[in-house]
């Protein structure tokens, strides 16, 4: 869809390796029409992988820190992949496809060769087949007016079939595999179709008023969200309880020895740090690194920042000591700014959710 990304007058720049759109002129609109409209994304550059065969929910088992075991069909599962000292290799949605327990595992572009190298070591132990595709191109369309706008362009079956989902479900339809998930805090789906395919849908959601939106606005968009980005929030030298995703870990069942559950299960009784969010009281901009300070002490260092053009201030994502909420400061270039920690998200469904008051 290159070429449709440069007649809609996108920017482009390298992620991962693609080139791909940063914006299409104003990337403070684009994120504002999500929030309050609709708007697409091109994410054809994450990476898509099938898992079949008789063992696959063992290797699934195996392979995740959450339990696709309690996914019912079409259901879809946010995880961790760890080391086996609990460091995160990526982050990743997984669909369970049908009731022949076949799998669609969503990873990252910047982590592609990792996680496949990853994946088929682990799988050596079980009988699944892993098919990395490359064959498929991924479409968000995400915002109030998402489905409305979706369902016009789908044509009566398939939109009925979308229609039908649940959050955090998805459902082969034709061609299409619809999934009511998301990377921006609203309503709306994530579409992957035969490449072949994508430019003409693409091109037929633009001519129902679907604007385009780039990677600047996404960024800003999963944030005011709260949600984590692979390699800010999360690496291999940070576990999931450290990075605020303890909720990803299904203990449950005792037995069940997902790698880097040994890992995980020493440092549990001793970590001290979590992610949590912050918002600047004064005005400056938030971002990666930066020390968070409770008077002359260091508690925390900024995973992730920006502006937020809903709450109109900057905000951030801090690895911050767990005991500790209420006002802080931090260290902006030298100077001590006055911000507040509080419990993302800090914008859901168009909404704030967080109160400075």
């Amino acid at each position: 869809m290159h070429q449709d990304h440069v007649r809609l007058g996108a920017r482009m720049v390298d992620f991962a390796g693609w080139d791909m759109p940063l914006h299409y002129g104003s990337q403070l609109d684009e994120h504002r029409l999500v929030r309050e409209s609709v708007g697409m994304f091109d994410v054809s550059h994450m990476q898509v992988t099938d898992v079949t065969g008789a063992g696959g929910r063992d290797f699934l088992r195996r392979l995740l820190a959450n339990d696709v075991a309690r996914l019912a069909c079409g259901q879809a599962l946010y995880s961790c992949m760890l080391r086996e000292d609990g460091g995160v290799i990526d982050d990743l949605i997984v669909y369970r496809l049908n009731d022949d327990d076949e799998y669609r595992v969503i990873t990252n572009a910047g982590t592609r060769e990792k996680d496949i190298a990853w994946m088929r070591a682990v799988a050596a132990g079980f009988d699944t087949v892993l098919n990395v595709r490359g064959d498929v191109a991924l479409v968000a369309v995400q915002g109030p007016l998402a489905r409305d706008r979706v369902h016009g362009v789908l044509g009566s079956e398939v939109a009925s079939i979308a229609g039908a989902l649940k959050p955090f479900y998805g459902a082969q339809a034709g061609k299409l595999f619809v999934a009511r998930t998301g990377y921006t805090g609203e309503d709306g789906y994530e579409i992957m179709l035969p490449a072949d395919d994508a430019p003409a849908f693409w091109r037929r959601l633009h001519e129902a008023g679907v604007a385009p939106v780039g990677l600047g606005a996404r960024d800003t968009l999963r944030l005011e969200a709260g949600m984590s980005l692979y390699g800010q929030e999360m690496d291999e030298t940070v576990n999931p309880l450290e990075a605020g995703l303890g909720w990803t870990v299904a203990w449950e069942p005792e037995d069940r020895d997902f790698i880097g559950r040994a890992a995980l299960e020493r440092v549990r009784p001793g970590t001290t740090r979590t992610s949590k969010g912050l918002v600047l009281l004064d005005k400056g901009v938030l971002r990666p690194h930066q020390k968070v300070m409770l008077g002359d002490r260091e508690i925390g260092e900024l995973t992730s920042g920006s502006f937020s053009p809903v709450l109109g201030r900057a905000i951030g994502l801090a690895r911050i000591d767990k005991d500790i909420g209420g006002d802080c400061t931090v260290d902006v270039r030298g100077r001590l700014l006055a911000a507040r920690i509080v419990t993302p998200p800090f914008v859901r469904h168009g909404r704030v959710r967080v109160t400075l008051d």
